[in-house]
């Protein structure tokens, strides 16, 4: 094997600033390593040689690289020295902000009016939900319920504060059944949310600075959240194609394509690569190696949403994005709410572990915990085959929901608009042949019963778009509110 020659310095820390001098060397090796003129694998100098280079003593040397390997940037190899083994996620750790400075600010930022009276009208029983992002809470299964809440009475003697990463027991059932989703990780690398929205605050507000770029799909989910705007962040919408996310596309969007700087925190991606929420699209295996790639070759890092992962039905679950990561630059969001029960407010990340101590902290700061109850009940329905078992069920009426939900619109819609047959997942993007005011067309539904979500929620442009959910009503009821929009379009 060709040894890669030691890094060059040509630099010294200035001891007249307001900076220590520790604190100076790791900002310069983050500088470096960011760049991408230090790439992955590449060997530091001995302690001896940099200290020599620094002008420093080898203790200053010894705690900055002890920093860094506590970051993860960095790892001692037996016999190889000190090699470079990160540069995305790590290296926003050194520079963390605090979640506390955004709890004193009240940083939350209000959804627009559209968003508002959805939330609102989801709760109004006269209203048929025909775009919602939720089951039919008839699908719920009850007999199992029951099973797990019997035996969640006889054995749980207390309900104290959980651990802030998460119970050890669901922790390692999240961890085995990622394998599924071709995800080899342990059980210290997941962290349990209060549901993946959390997750994604907490990263917002953790690992991310103000004023950074998030890249989304266009249109996304994302986007009809404020939770990276109320942080401070830029959206950026990323074309799709039949694949998912388009690769020229993204790298048209990226200023530089060596940009080496937005692996400090200032552009991250959010993907949702299977059953993507808003269009249904699911991302080929050829499409998630190509973005891979590309994303190890940029430095971005990449935050996957797997809500509706475990929803696919037709043919085998899609391998997460996580799978091809071989540097930790992907951090994987999963939930149970999309595919069990949302009020059980579950969710978990898989991360780098330092990436989950550091996001446990701010947890802590949060809520002290997810709910340890809902913990150990999702645990039970994981570790049991329950879990398993449900999701047979479930997937089998989906589908049946949606082969009738696509009927439907072919007899009401054909000629007058086009739509996505999804693999799974809750959604069918329907997109009108000609403009429709959806703003109009939004409240001449309310008047009639229906609650529509309007495509330009999830958009960076007007895309005379309807988000359409088959999981929330029977093909009965799909049918006859799909015949009210027909007959307002």
């Amino acid at each position: 094997m060709v040894r890669m020659a030691p890094l060059d310095i040509d630099w010294k820390p200035d001891r007249s600033g307001g900076k220590s001098v520790t604190e100076q060397i790791v900002e310069y090796l983050c500088g470096r390593i960011a760049s991408g003129e230090w790439p992955i694998g590449a060997r530091l100098p001995s302690q001896r040689a940099m200290a020599d280079r620094f002008g420093v003593n080898r203790s200053t040397i010894i705690a900055a690289l002890e920093e860094l390997a506590d970051y993860g940037i960095i790892e001692g190899c037996h016999g190889a020295g000190t090699r470079i083994v990160s540069n995305t996620w790590s290296l926003m750790l050194s520079n963390a902000p605090d979640w506390a400075d955004y709890v004193s600010s009240g940083f939350f930022k209000a959804n627009n009016a559209t968003i508002q009276a959805i939330n609102r009208f989801e709760f109004d029983a006269t209203k048929v939900r025909l775009g919602t992002g939720e089951l039919d809470p008839r699908l719920f299964p009850r007999d199992m319920w029951k099973c797990v809440a019997r035996q969640a009475a006889e054995e749980l003697e207390s309900l104290g504060y959980p651990p802030p990463e998460g119970l050890d027991v669901l922790r390692e059932a999240v961890a085995l059944h990622m394998k599924q989703w071709g995800v080899d990780c342990r059980p210290e690398q997941v962290l349990v949310s209060s549901g993946a929205l959390q997750g994604l605050q907490m990263v917002s507000v953790s690992l991310l600075s103000s004023g950074s770029t998030v890249y989304a799909e266009a249109p996304s989910y994302i986007k009809s959240l404020q939770v990276f705007q109320s942080a401070g962040m830029k959206l950026a919408g990323v074309p799709m194609d039949a694949q998912g996310l388009n690769m020229e596309a993204l790298r048209a969007a990226l200023p530089d394509a060596s940009f080496g700087a937005h692996a400090r925190g200032d552009a991250v991606l959010y993907t949702i690569p299977t059953n993507h929420n808003p269009t249904g699209i699911t991302m080929t295996a050829e499409r998630r190696r190509a973005l891979i790639d590309a994303c190890v070759e940029c430095r971005l890092p990449v935050i996957e949403d797997c809500a509706y992962q475990d929803l696919v039905i037709d043919g085998p679950v899609p391998q997460s994005l996580k799978t091809f990561d071989t540097t930790g630059m992907v951090i994987t969001v999963g939930s149970a709410s999309k595919s069990l029960a949302p009020g059980l407010r579950i969710g978990w990340i898989v991360a780098d572990e330092r990436i989950v101590h550091r996001l446990a902290d701010v947890k802590m700061q949060m809520d002290y915990g997810a709910s340890t109850l809902s913990q150990w009940v999702f645990a039970r329905f994981l570790t049991s085959g329950m879990y398993g078992e449900y999701l047979k069920q479930l997937r089998t009426e989906l589908r049946r929901r949606r082969d009738a939900a696509v009927e439907t619109l072919e007899r009401l819609f054909s000629g007058r608009a086009r739509w996505n047959v999804p693999q799974g997942g809750f959604y069918i993007w329907l997109t009108f042949d000609e403009p429709v005011r959806m703003g109009r067309l939004f409240q001449r539904a309310l008047e009639h019963g229906v609650l529509l979500n309007p495509g330009d929620i999830y958009d960076f442009a007007s895309d005379n778009s309807l988000r359409l959910s088959y999981a929330y009503t029977t093909p009965e009821e799909f049918a006859c509110a799909a015949e009210v929009v027909a007959s307002l379009v």
